[in-house]
Parts: C-alpha cells; sequence; structure tokens
C-alpha cells in the first residue's frame, strides 16, 4: 500500500482518489469546500460529458444519476446566415448518449463515495506550507485544483499553448421551462461568424433536469458583453438578448426559461494553456499536476469534463504500472506525455475551431447538410477527437474524404 494525496475534490481529482482507493491504496483528498459548500455554491462548468468518459464512470461503480440525468441523445449544428435564416443546418445521434450532471449534485455525492470507501478529506485551503508537509508525509501528491502560489509552480509551456490571451468571453446559464428540440435531445451548437458560439443541452442540477446554455464571444465583439451584469436577472436577460439579436430560432425555445437558481449563472474568461506537469516546492520537493491544472482547454468543444476523466484514467495507469518505484520527477513527466498523446489532439481540434474556419472546415460542414454519413462522424468524434486528425483537420484530408463520401453516394445510387 502507497499514500496519495490529492488536492482538489473535482472530476479527476475524485475519479483517480477512488480508482486508486480501489487498487488498494492509501488516498486523502484536500478540498476547500465542504459538500454542503458546494450544493449552496455556484455552478461550475457546463460538463458534458461523452460515452467513453461516462464508461469510465461506470466501470468504477460512480454513475449514480443513470435513472434521473436527461440523455444527450445527439448534437445539431446550425451556422445563421446573413438574410437571419439558417445557412447551414444539420443533425446526428450520438452512437451513445452523453450526459450532463451538474458538479454540484455529483461532487458532493462522489465525496461520500470516497469516504465509504475507506479514503479520507481534508477540508482546507491548501498553501505551499501544507503540501510541504503532504510530500514529506505520502509517496506523491497530486495537484487537481489551485490559486496563487499553487497555480504559479506549473508554468507555461510556450512549445505547447497556442494562446496567450482569452478567446472568448464565456458565459454559462443554467434554466428551465426550454422547449425542447425536435425528435431528440441534442447539443443544439451554433456558430455565428466574427461574433461567436452559443451551444445548450439538457442536464440534470441541484432542482432537477435543466437545460445548460453556453455563451462564447469572441472577445471585443457583441457577445462579450458581461461587464456590466451584476445580477441573476440581468444574466438571464442578456443571454437571451444574445439569442434574440442573433439566433431567433434559440430565442423561440427560450421563451418560458427561468434561471434554475440564483447560482446557476457564471461569466469569466481564461487563455488556453498548457503547463509543464511538474511543479518544484521550495524544499525541492516535487508535486505533480492533474487535468485543467496542466492541459486547460476553452470550452467550446465540451472536452472540459471530458479531458479530466481521461486524464485520471491516464495517471491511474501510469500509478498502476509504477509499482513499487519512486514517484520521481521522470515518472511524473512520463505520466504526463502518456496522457498528452491523447490530450494533444483534444487541444489541437479546440484551439483549431477557435480561429475563423478555412474553407476546407465550411465546405465539410455545408456538406454535412446532404450526408448524414459526414454529419455522424462529426457528431460522434467529439466522444474521441483524434478522429478528426484523419478527416477534419487538414484540407488534403477533408478533399480525399469527400471525395470518398461522394464516389461512395454516387455507387449507393446505381
Amino acid at each position: 500500500m502507497r499514500s496519495f494525496v490529492i488536492i482538489g475534490a473535482g472530476q479527476a481529482g475524485l475519479q483517480l482518489g477512488i480508482g486508486l482507493l480501489d487498487a488498494g491504496h492509501r488516498v486523502t483528498v484536500v478540498s476547500n469546500r465542504t459538500p454542503d459548500q458546494l450544493r449552496a455554491g455556484k455552478v461550475m462548468s457546463s460538463q458534458c460529458m461523452f460515452g467513453n468518459a461516462l464508461a469510465r464512470e461506470r466501470a468504477l461503480g460512480l454513475n449514480f444519476w443513470d435513472d434521473e440525468c436527461p440523455p444527450v441523445q445527439g448534437i445539431s449544428f446550425t451556422v445563421p446566415g446573413p438574410d437571419g435564416g439558417k445557412a447551414i443546418s444539420w443533425a446526428s445521434r450520438l452512437d451513445v448518449p452523453a450526459q450532463s450532471v451538474d458538479q454540484r449534485v455529483k461532487m458532493p455525492r462522489w465525496m461520500a463515495e470516497f469516504e465509504r470507501r475507506g479514503g479520507t478529506i481534508v477540508y482546507q485551503d491548501a498553501t505551499i506550507d501544507d503540501l510541504e508537509s503532504y510530500a514529506a508525509q505520502s509517496d506523491l501528491v497530486i495537484v487537481a485544483a489551485g490559486k496563487g502560489e499553487i497555480a504559479k509552480m506549473f508554468t507555461r509551456d510556450a512549445t505547447r499553448s497556442t494562446y496567450d490571451r482569452p478567446q472568448r468571453a464565456l458565459a454559462l446559464t443554467y434554466v428551465t421551462g426550454m422547449t425542447p428540440r425536435p425528435d431528440y435531445s441534442a447539443v443544439a451548437f451554433n456558430m455565428i461568424p466574427g461574433v461567436g458560439e452559443y451551444f445548450v443541452f439538457p442536464a440534470l442540477t441541484t432542482t432537477g433536469p435543466c437545460e445548460i446554455m453556453v455563451l462564447e464571444g469572441i472577445p471585443g465583439g457583441p457577445m462579450d458583453c458581461w461587464a456590466d451584469v451584476t445580477t441573476p436577472e440581468q444574466h438571464l436577460a442578456k443571454s437571451k438578448w444574445i439569442l434574440e439579436t442573433f439566433l431567433p430560432w434559440e430565442a423561440e425555445r427560450c421563451q418560458h426559461v427561468e434561471l434554475t437558481d440564483d447560482n446557476g449563472i457564471l461569466a469569466g474568461r481564461f487563455p488556453p494553456t498548457v503547463r509543464h506537469p511538474v511543479g518544484v516546492l521550495p524544499s525541492g520537493a516535487q508535486v505533480l499536476g492533474l487535468a485543467d491544472v496542466v492541459v486547460l482547454n476553452d470550452p467550446i468543444t465540451g472536452q472540459g469534463s471530458n479531458n479530466a476523466s481521461k486524464c485520471a484514467a491516464s495517471y491511474l495507469a501510469s500509478i498502476l504500472d509504477n509499482g513499487d518505484r519512486p514517484f520521481d520527477a521522470a515518472f511524473m513527466q512520463s505520466a504526463f506525455e502518456r496522457y498528452w498523446d491523447y490530450a494533444t489532439y483534444v487541444s489541437q481540434w479546440t484551439n483549431a475551431l477557435l480561429a475563423p474556419p478555412p474553407p476546407h472546415v465550411l465546405e465539410l460542414l455545408g456538406a454535412a447538410n446532404g450526408d448524414p454519413r459526414i454529419a455522424r462522424r462529426f457528431v460522434n468524434g467529439f466522444d474521441d477527437p483524434r478522429d478528426f486528425f484523419h478527416w477534419f483537420m487538414s484540407p488534403d484530408s477533408a478533399n480525399e474524404y469527400l471525395a470518398a463520401t461522394r464516389e461512395a453516394a454516387l455507387a449507393a445510387a446505381m
């Protein structure tokens, strides 16, 4: 049995902690908020999790909401045209439904499960001195959260970070009373050229089923409009104004929406950043960064919680493979690189969608209007973004794929 301390009781920290407990190790999780504080606090993310991430939770016995959380059965994609109509509009089902459980619901339940399985939770806002103490008492300290001096330990990796400033003004609005989309539930994704993006999907929150509105405005543009919002009512009104101005079909669905609760809102911005995974304490002791601490993506592709799940699973495998060997800097870097073998694709794809779409991407998205095969492949790429690098990310691969789909369509019509 080895001893681990994890700073942060979120998706990655608790998933990794429970995995380590199940493997027979001693684990302490440090949280700066109690379960009651989490339940009563502000929303933290939009957390739409796709099939592979949900499978990891089920493998650990952490799928407590399958019967009550509304499923996300597909993804729709819409681009408005200059006449106010829809220039591009299509939808496709996910092979495996996705799911979104508010972290204010999820993490308190996981914390209780972590303790039930033998883990220890310490409630404190961990400092550098605390990390020194934990490093001296345990085999490995893993940092899955942290601000101030703790965050500064993990320096930006300029070779892997595409941007050095925020690329979107972000807002979340949790609501009830939205008119469901026809046919099946979905992430309704809308791309407004030169303005930003809006997507919305069903979820489970503290008050029951809801819809989560995610608004992403290009800095300096009309959707970068949250600075003067000071009340929940103003936040909801601003969200509705954006839809009324740019997406009338989405505004139509929102005629009767209300906030789930006064804490069901969030606004802010951050630069997508990759950081070096090894943090060095003043004593020279080293700690390992996890999930968003080391790879932080813009939420435009909905990969945050999925990445956290993947990183926790990848680190768990690296830790178990390490056996009785020390958890030194070489191990930490190796564990991160094993995760980066996957995360690099997510980061490159996400960063590409933050830039104006190149011609080959517009051609692919337009072609999906008339070809369900293309739509299905795009939609299911959200579960494993590595597939986009075979057909979506470069003009040559896109042209080859489009030619192959046209040839197949002609053959089928003969």
